[in-house]
């Protein structure tokens, strides 16, 4: 049965990724009509988040930010169906790095990378950053159920150089590069609602004290990694610019969770800049201790 599912839905998927630009953002604009007007998807989550974390807005204000909100959540999920047949070139125009020479940097320090980032502009796209890395790239996933269209996802990242390993292999896969020195760059995709089981840390977050996720700034001391935050803006429709910013590269001289603290601030900083343009649709204050 899911083979006979993904064999029903890839030719559909194909199509669109094949689709010219202005077609295909036509099309994205007919998705986001369905989405937020008929289906009304997440309306509620995405109305209260905005609501919790840009309470001095009125609600006309936070309101357009949803509509625009949900414009941009349909693009990003076709520009995730475009990675099926973009060209290297293409992908290269579309989104592009401001100051490679802050990683490099980092690079000749001889030492693997943690990189965080934020479900914040085009996160799917980072992964065009692996034709400019001189590492191997690692993509730190969720596992898709279906295995045909888990299959295709990790297809689409070797594509571009990059390997997906799931939160289960993450550990074992740093420990065995750590062991053979391997010197590897490490994406972390860590501004959502950790499970409350595995709570270490909570901090503030939009004005809210929240559990964090700490994973990434404690892989990084274990293995002795150096740390830099990805800042990713959107230029207009379908162009997106990203830099970073050395978050540390002496991880065992600095505290437990300033780390991870200074990450929450950067993403906060590109929230107020453009708040349209963050993943309202994850239940990220769900676990609320007190407002900060």
């Amino acid at each position: 049965m899911q083979l006979l599912i993904y064999l029903i839905i890839y030719p559909f998927l194909w199509i669109i990724s094949i689709l010219p630009y202005r077609i295909f953002y036509l099309f994205s604009d007919f998705v986001c009509f369905l989405t937020y007007n008929v289906f009304g998807y997440r309306k509620k989550v995405v109305h209260n988040n905005i609501k919790l974390a840009l309470p001095h807005l009125s609600d006309n204000e936070r309101l357009a930010i949803e509509k625009k909100f949900y414009i941009h959540l349909c693009d990003m999920f076709l520009e995730m169906i475009k990675t099926i047949s973009i060209s290297q070139k293409e992908i290269e125009k579309r989104f592009t790095f401001s100051n490679m020479e802050v990683y490099y940097d980092l690079e000749k320090k001889n030492k693997s990378i943690a990189l965080m980032c934020a479900h914040y502009a085009s996160y799917e796209w980072v992964v065009s950053m692996n034709y400019y890395i001189n590492c191997k790239g690692f993509g730190i996933y969720k596992k898709l159920a279906n295995p045909y269209f888990d299959k295709l996802v990790k297809n689409i990242r070797s594509k571009f150089k990059a390997e997906l390993i799931t939160t289960k292999e993450t550990i074992p896969t740093i420990k065995e590069n750590y062991k053979k020195n391997v010197i590897s760059l490490y994406g972390f995709a860590s501004d959502q609602s950790p499970r409350l089981n595995s709570e270490h840390h909570s901090a503030s977050f939009m004005g809210h004290v929240v559990p964090v996720h700490t994973g990434a700034e404690m892989l990084a001391k274990r293995f002795d990694m150096n740390v830099i935050f990805l800042r990713v803006k959107k230029i207009k429709r379908g162009y997106y610019e990203a830099s970073f910013e050395v978050l540390s590269d002496d991880v065992q001289s600095v505290p437990n969770y300033e780390i991870t603290d200074k990450f929450l601030k950067l993403v906060e900083e590109q929230i107020y800049e453009a708040p349209e343009y963050y993943f309202w649709t994850h239940k990220r204050w769900k676990h609320i201790k007190e407002k900060a």
